[in-house]
């Protein structure tokens, strides 16, 4: 009850609910109606391949992920919404990425892909797009609770050879410029995106530890607890915002 209360406390201190605002809004008109027409969205190739990959058998069984779960369209609805989330058998909180990859291993016993590859970018993004347009739900255990305010300290922690934190631009510096560009205020409900400036799909967490590098802070590995957990917190902090994968940013 104490650490419900402690993150609804922080939650609300940071950013009104009404106040709100997906990344998209700070966006050109040109690339939000990139983002809006599947015909133009970049990332629709990516989705292509997860489709792909879906229905394609996987490891000494041959099976694919439709054996099991039959057609996303149905059976992944609201699924990306509710990650991360605590996972029993690992005892630890895992991203969607990671849960496909356990995935992988349990059932299909195949390989995990790499973290960041092409693979489970594709995979991800197409799972995540089943929950579009539904509302962040992050998981209410006391696993999940127990990583997210783990992951809120370090997004108010001041950290780098610039001494900021998150919340300091993200919170309290949102709409101002910043080299050149609109600070948004770090909503995660977009991921995987497409980036004009990457040329291609990328994780929330490459988008994390470029923000880390950015302030001259050490930056955790690919998949890094810690990065875990302050996605869990973003979760938190999004609750009810719309999922909207695959996003496109500048």
């Amino acid at each position: 009850m104490k650490l419900m209360l402690a993150l609804a406390v922080i939650a609300a201190s940071a950013l009104a609910a009404d106040e709100r605002r997906s990344g998209a809004d700070f966006m050109s008109p040109t690339t939000q109606a990139m983002q809006r027409d599947d015909a133009q969205n970049p990332a629709m190739l990516w989705i292509s391949g997860g489709e792909a990959q879906w229905n394609a058998p996987a490891g000494s069984d041959a099976k694919s992920c439709a054996s099991c779960h039959g057609d996303a369209r149905t059976s992944m609805r609201g699924v990306a919404a509710r990650f991360p989330a605590f996972d029993a058998d690992s005892g630890k909180t895992v991203n969607l990425a990671q849960r496909i990859n356990l995935c992988r291993e349990r059932k299909q016993h195949a390989a995990p892909w790499r973290i960041e590859s092409e693979e489970l970018l594709n995979m991800e993004a197409y799972v995540a797009m089943q929950s579009r347009g539904m509302p962040v739900t992050p998981p209410q255990d006391a696993g999940t609770r127990a990583s997210a305010a783990r992951g809120q300290q370090l997004y108010f922690q001041r950290i780098g050879q610039l001494n900021l934190s998150c919340a300091q631009c993200h919170d309290q510096q949102w709409g101002k410029r910043l080299a050149g560009s609109t600070i948004p205020q770090a909503h995660a409900s977009a991921y995987p995106i497409y980036r004009l400036e990457w040329q291609g799909m990328g994780s929330l967490q490459r988008r994390l530890r470029n923000c880390m590098s950015g302030v001259r802070a050490e930056v955790p590995a690919f998949g890094a607890q810690e990065l875990v957990e302050l996605e869990a917190w973003l979760a938190v902090r999004d609750q009810g915002m719309k999922i909207e994968t695959p996003g496109v940013r500048p």
